[in-house]
């Protein structure tokens, strides 16, 4: 396996999780502080959940064009290999699936965040300082996770981005699937999704509701 092939589907998920933390915080506080355009949208028959699903569904499409122009750059220099002998995109796609619940993983608990937020003191920089950057450089991105000393290796285990790994590298050049990390890899990622967005829809809902 090259260090490409095994380096790409890393870089993937890291591409749609950068989208994520990019539309899911300062956009989020311009819509409640600066511009306060949520506002007016809630002065319609628009509900407070309804506008949290359309930036959520916004960021979505981004973190989709990101996912799928990366899988495709991939792909021509030829590191999807499904068959672990010739490029070939079989099982390659999925992905791209993976890389946006990747991003909406990380993105629904930072957009809750950020909607909570009556003040920016600099907590985003130090979101990207202190969660994103250790995460990407510790979440088995360049190396097994193995590899790291085990005092290291619980930032891989709490991260999106080594759960959301694990599942582009079996897509992208197949091999032997343990069926009971697959079950981890997926729940763990839904559950940080699902969790991130019901307190999206409380959040935006309390602060509208002012």
């Amino acid at each position: 396996m090259s260090y490409l092939v095994f380096v790409a589907p890393a870089l993937l998920m890291t591409a749609t999780i950068s989208v994520a933390s990019e539309e899911f915080t300062y956009p989020v506080m311009a819509g409640f502080k600066w511009r306060r355009y949520f506002y007016g949208f809630n002065a319609s028959p628009l509900s407070s959940p309804q506008i949290a699903n359309g930036v959520t569904l916004a960021a979505s499409a981004r973190m989709l064009f990101a996912a799928a122009a990366y899988y495709l750059f991939i792909w021509v220099f030829g590191a999807v290999f499904p068959l672990m002998t010739v490029p070939a995109p079989a099982t390659g796609w999925i992905s791209i699936p993976v890389g946006m619940l990747a991003g909406l993983s990380f993105g629904m608990p930072l957009m809750a965040y950020a909607a909570s937020l009556e003040e920016d003191k600099g907590q985003f920089a130090l979101v990207q300082r202190f969660v994103f950057m250790p995460m990407f450089l510790f979440s088995g991105t360049f190396y097994p996770l193995q590899v790291l000393p085990v005092w290291l290796q619980w930032i891989g285990w709490v991260s999106p981005l080594w759960h959301a790994t694990e599942l582009g590298r079996m897509a992208t050049f197949g091999g032997p699937v343990d069926a009971l990390m697959l079950v981890v890899h997926l729940a763990y990622l839904l559950v940080l999704t699902v969790g991130g967005y019901l307190l999206v829809r409380r959040a935006f809902t309390r602060r509208l509701a002012k």
